[in-house]
């Protein structure tokens, strides 16, 4: 049994027996190495590279951001201040659910804990409201989602340190596409709230409008700070995360004085906990990549999906078809590590902008958050919704056409989608 066979076989072998991921790859790899009389300080140091990275850095920070605004009730204050901006639209409560994940997004990076913490509060106020219960689950899952495109992304910040691409370039690139989404998504919202003919709120006047918004004011300003700071060239994206993670430092304990001293503690430990998880599973997905590169698998499955099409276009809609696939089954970060040696084969044969090629990549493998059988989106909001998947998963259907539509013009009219990063990162686009 050759190498390959052993390392894709075995993953999926340990996959079905519920392996948990990071040691399904963990086994896997170590298994093909030893077949292939690799060293095992070379297994061992290649694990220690995979994490020893500076841009990594930013990943716990932004977790620890997240965890402040959860605790320190900044997440309430946004719903508050979402309510008094979009709450008399029809679909009210849909836009704000929409709305806070796309400032909840533009703080932390992560989709788990936007489904949570939103959800929690989203999903039984939208039933309560007369939204069909799946309606409620499925646009709370998909505009979670929006942590993973809406810069600070942390699977961004894991695709640049990995690709040596500039993570702030991914940051600015990721502005566009994510508020189209969120844009299509309360487009949708609208549409379903009239068919079953849901409630609005009334129109707040405006002074009643100062104060939500004033509450909300000095949170909205971490988002503008992080991307100023990247755009303005002041600091990187890693330093952005640290600055940020201050900046909510500063909010909960003495501006808002929400979080007490004494419970920082435990909030750092947990952030570590829950740092150190997703980097065990880099760590051992850092390996496949690396053995799918070393024995020649990524070029062979690049130019297979290259000999379809020579056309970038053409190439980039298969890469976005084998990534709707993936994220299925795989996490967006973990993906991204184990098939990023194929990915970048790719955009070398098909001469695609490595910017250009994250965007399709990251974009298509945040639906896979969404799509059973991983989907832990889906699956977080679908235990708040008392919710069953097949129910849950029909209704997310329409929302995600939404987002493959997006990543289609993204496909199709890349001058539009880069125009941005190009502008404030020209030096990320070798060549022109």
């Amino acid at each position: 049994m050759s190498p390959v066979v052993t390392l894709l076989a075995g993953f999926l072998i340990l996959i079905l027996l519920r392996v948990p991921i990071a040691f399904a790859i963990g086994l896997a790899s170590l298994a093909a190495a030893l077949q292939l009389g690799l060293p095992m300080n070379s297994v061992v140091n290649q694990m220690l590279s995979n994490i020893n990275s500076f841009a990594l850095l930013a990943v716990p920070f932004f977790l620890l951001l997240g965890r402040l605004m959860n605790d320190s009730g900044i997440t309430d204050r946004l719903m508050v201040f979402a309510q008094s901006i979009v709450g008399h639209i029809r679909g009210g409560l849909g836009h704000i659910n929409v709305m806070v994940s796309m400032m909840f997004a533009s703080m932390s990076g992560s989709a788990a804990a936007d489904t949570a913490s939103v959800g929690a509060i989203m999903i039984p106020a939208m039933k309560k409201a007369g939204y069909p219960a799946p309606f409620a689950v499925a646009l709370t899952a998909t505009s979670s989602t929006l942590g993973v495109i809406i810069p600070p992304s942390i699977l961004f910040v894991i695709y640049g340190a990995f690709g040596n691409i500039s993570i702030a370039g991914l940051f600015v690139a990721g502005i566009l596409p994510g508020l189209l989404i969120g844009l299509g998504q309360m487009a949708y919202t609208y549409y379903v709230a009239s068919r079953y003919d849901v409630a609005n709120t009334d129109r707040l006047p405006w002074k009643h409008r100062v104060e939500p918004t004033l509450n909300a004011a000095p949170a909205l300003l971490i988002p503008t700070i992080i991307l100023g700071g990247i755009l303005s060239g002041v600091f990187t994206a890693t330093e952005a995360s640290a600055i940020a993670a201050l900046v909510g430092l500063v909010l909960a304990l003495i501006l808002y004085r929400t979080i007490r001293a004494g419970a920082l503690f435990d909030i750092l430990c947990s952030t570590v906990v829950a740092y150190s998880l997703p980097m065990f599973a880099v760590a051992a997905a850092g390996i496949m990549g690396w053995l799918i590169s070393y024995m020649g698998i990524a070029r062979e499955v690049a130019d297979f999906i290259a000999s379809t099409s020579k056309h970038p276009s053409g190439v980039m809609l298969m890469l976005m078809l084998f990534c709707l696939v993936i994220g299925t089954v795989l996490s967006p970060i973990t993906a991204v590590i184990i098939f990023l040696p194929i990915i970048k084969e790719l955009g070398v044969l098909a001469q695609i902008p490595d910017i250009h090629l994250a965007l399709v990549v990251c974009l298509s493998l945040a639906i896979g958050l969404t799509t059973p059988p991983y989907g832990i989106c889906l699956l977080i909001a679908a235990q708040i919704g008392e919710v069953d998947m097949p129910r849950a998963f029909l209704a997310v259907l329409p929302i995600v056409a939404i987002t493959i539509g997006i990543i289609l013009l993204v496909i199709f009219l890349p001058g539009v989608f880069l125009y941005l990063p190009r502008t404030f990162f020209p030096e990320a686009f070798p060549g022109g």
